[in-house]
């Protein structure tokens, strides 16, 4: 059962099915833990960017030790796709470009997650995905085809699942992309003639949602049983969202298309993973244990490390002599832009269960730093709907140094989320090329989920931070 969480009522459906059920198989909760659970670090891409695989598996402990408290024992990450189009959405929720650091950080998230044990009540199953090449679509066109040669699979996309599978990755997931023609979550070539037989992997594959349903879509299904024959034959054990395999399944057996021992070893791949949890032996949650192990200290101070880290100082030019940052403690700093005050945006995007009411904005942490020398106007929103330009140029004529926080809204990266143009959005740049004309030196802090293009920004701004979406 998907995204569904909370002891009292994990433990109460996990009654039904271990005491009422026929064969009382325990239930494996899984969710989208994506960047944490109630304590929220920053989006994969900016992890990658602390260059810190170490900090990268903290945090994933961290969020398996909330999220499990909740009855959660099975997330949907990593996302180990390498991507290179900065356009495409789901940049945010990898790990970058290159596949040695895609390689690292992917262990280091799956070990994070399943840690030592998986009987351990913390451990939560890693999943790695989107298996394969979902990263390279055209164009950075969400969901869009994907062509590329062997070579370019098996040097560039494939070895930072391969490292998932050398730390021990239980589950994988199949994407939503044809790779060369043929759907990925259809396509044996990848799911066992090279995670199998190749790789050696032992755990069970989940398709992406409703990724069987669009085999029909996709034109190699001629219908439902037909998508569901090619899937589960192809080497996916389980079918995420599209009902397939239970309205479908049954007929194609009793036809005789389908062999109950391909069957047989789907579902033995999953009931090895329920027993591998524990589940069997003690299928319940500790309800106690999520007031003491949510959003303690420690885990507020391991994403602010993890913050901290993953900030890229993109510029730092000297004016009058001296760079800007950091920042010199006798000055009067304006802080302007749509983003020094934008709680939910900085938890980033597929924050499922992270309250937005305990981030702390930067304006917030700039008036607890500066008091009184600190002024601030938003200038503009984020997609250019508000024009409060002349309260920004006061502020600036009122300061010694001017900060900008500009970027992204968090809904405009992630899934369905690519974009034509990755330049500052709405009226951010005009905005900010008015602060830049008063004279005032000028600080530019990003928050974006992806890499922006800033062309005049680089030539006319003397410092610039990228600070991605940071988290809790």
């Amino acid at each position: 059962i998907l995204n569904f969480s909370g002891a009292g009522a994990i433990n109460a459906m996990q009654r039904q099915a271990v005491e009422k059920s026929r064969l009382k198989i325990p239930i494996l909760f899984g969710g989208d833990i994506i960047h944490g659970y109630h304590t929220v670090y920053p989006i994969p891409l900016a992890m990658a960017s602390t260059w810190n695989p170490t900090v990268a598996e903290q945090c994933a402990r961290m969020a398996a030790v909330e999220a499990s408290s909740a009855g959660i024992r099975w997330t949907f990450s990593p996302m180990v796709d390498i991507a290179r189009d900065a356009r495409w959405g789901r940049i945010t929720e990898g790990n970058g470009e290159d596949p040695y650091l895609g390689e690292v950080m992917a262990a280091a998230w799956v070990r994070g997650y399943q840690g030592t044990d998986l009987t351990d009540p913390s451990a939560m199953l890693a999943c790695a995905k989107h298996y394969v090449g979902y990263g390279a679509a055209e164009g950075g066109r969400e969901y869009n085809t994907v062509d590329m040669s062997e070579r370019s699979l098996r040097d560039v996309y494939l070895p930072p699942f391969k490292a998932t599978v050398d730390a021990g990755a239980a589950t994988f997931m199949s994407a939503f992309n044809t790779l060369g023609g043929v759907p990925t979550s259809a396509n044996k070539h990848t799911l066992t003639d090279i995670l199998r037989t190749e790789w050696g992997f032992k755990g069970f594959v989940v398709s992406d949602w409703n990724s069987i349903g669009e085999l029909v879509a996709h034109g190699i299904a001629l219908d439902g049983g037909d998508a569901a024959y090619k899937a589960i034959t192809a080497g996916v054990d389980m079918d995420m969202a599209s009902s397939l395999y239970n309205t479908q399944g049954g007929q194609l057996i009793k036809s005789g298309r389908l062999k109950m021992s391909v069957v047989d070893t789907a579902v033995e791949r999953v009931l090895r993973l329920k027993f591998a949890l524990g589940l069997f032996e003690k299928p319940f949650t500790d309800e106690t244990r999520s007031d003491k192990e949510i959003m303690t200290p420690a885990h507020l101070e391991l994403a602010r490390k993890a913050a901290e880290e993953s900030f890229v100082l993109l510029k730092n030019d000297a004016v009058q002599g001296q760079p800007l940052l950091p920042l010199a403690a006798d000055k009067k700093v304006a802080l302007i832009g749509p983003l020094a005050d934008a709680h939910g945006d900085m938890m980033g995007s597929w924050n499922m269960n992270g309250p937005w009411q305990n981030v702390v904005t930067l304006r917030k942490a700039l008036t607890d730093k500066l008091g009184d020398k600190l002024v601030y106007a938003k200038g503009t929103d984020i997609r250019g709907n508000e024009d409060e330009f002349a309260s920004a140029l006061e502020a600036a004529k009122q300061a010694d140094v001017v900060v900008m926080a500009l970027g992204e809204a968090s809904n405009m990266s992630g899934e369905a989320a690519s974009r034509t143009e990755i330049g500052l959005p709405g009226r951010q740049q005009e905005l900010l090329k008015a602060i830049v004309a008063t004279g005032k030196p000028v600080i530019l802090v990003l928050f974006s989920g992806r890499p922006l293009a800033l062309s005049w920004e680089a030539e006319n701004v003397p410092t610039i931070l990228e600070a991605w979406f940071p988290g809790t």
